[in-house]
């Protein structure tokens, strides 16, 4: 009697497991990002060449894949383009202008914690639109993840640049951030995850030719090192991430993914220290930990 009564649960809780490691993955790969980001800028790009290598680079690499293999994707109905607009506009490129502009004029603990105000704000937004429940748990996760990254960021450490039109920009930048989940989650409602993440990257890429640097540009793709950077961080922390992340999407409410991904600084702390040499320090460990345990518990 016991094992008919669960029998049904199983492929539903299996489901939702996959899902959670989508969003798990997704969130490790967008953590890695800065290993390209800080070559790049080493060789000479700043944010306003990189976003658009990362966005129309995208955009090339999904539109090659998707005509080979599943042409459907590029069928959308034009009362449906204010989603993606949503996602690829509002979201995509308002999100990277307020985060790197943030960053210029504040310190970048600042900044990233700031960032991580996304998971609030999608649990808020999920009440209001969807009617989501705030549980416990969830409100505990919150609360988690949220001490845990201004750990990892090093929000308690000090030293600190702060000013009111950083925190506005801040801010935005977690807003902004948190609204590709609430526009995600429409669109999934009329398309499947890949046809999401081709037209997110479809506004994505049109909003960021507005930011290109012709010359900045020509001068870093005139080196070739510049090219293989540009590849990793546009198959492995762009293509991959947004069609794993939206693919969690579908299956697990927004506001829970949006704290899952919280373990996005967590890979980033463990990128400075493996790849750049940055201290592990036993606030960043407690970080970790923190973080870990609030996703831990949304099980």
């Amino acid at each position: 009697m016991t094992d008919e009564t669960h029998q049904p649960e199983a492929p539903e809780r299996k489901s939702s497991a996959r899902a959670s490691a989508c969003i798990l993955t997704a969130a490790a790969l967008w953590g890695v990002i800065g290993l390209w980001n800080r070559n790049l800028m080493a060789a000479g790009m700043t944010a306003f060449s990189i976003v658009p290598v990362r966005n129309i680079g995208a955009l090339l690499v999904l539109t090659v894949f998707f005509a080979i293999t599943d042409r459907s994707v590029f069928h959308v109905k034009k009362e449906h383009l204010k989603y993606f607009f949503g996602t690829g506009i509002v979201s995509m490129v308002l999100f990277t202008l307020c985060y790197f502009s943030c960053q210029q004029i504040c310190s970048l603990a600042v900044a990233s914690i700031l960032l991580y105000t996304a998971p609030s704000i999608v649990v808020i937004l999920s009440a209001f639109i969807w009617k989501t429940r705030v549980t416990r748990r969830k409100a505990a996760a919150l609360v988690l993840t949220f001490l845990g990254c201004a750990c990892v960021t090093g929000v308690f450490s000090g030293g600190l640049t702060v000013t009111a039109a950083g925190i506005l920009l801040g801010l935005g930048s977690g807003f902004f951030y948190a609204l590709y989940t609430v526009f995600g989650r429409f669109a999934l409602d009329h398309y499947g995850p890949m046809t999401v993440t081709y037209w997110t990257y479809v506004f994505g890429a049109a909003g960021a030719l507005f930011l290109i640097r012709p010359a900045e540009l020509a001068a870093g793709l005139s080196q070739p090192r510049v090219w293989w950077l540009s590849a990793c961080m546009i198959v492995l922390s762009s293509v991959l991430p947004y069609i794993f992340y939206t693919k969690g999407l579908s299956r697990v409410e927004p506001g829970k993914a949006s704290i899952m991904a919280s373990i996005e600084p967590v890979v980033a702390s463990l990128v400075g220290v493996l790849a750049f040499g940055e201290s592990l320090t036993a606030m960043t460990l407690a970080g970790v930990l923190l973080i870990l345990a609030g996703v831990y518990i949304l099980k």
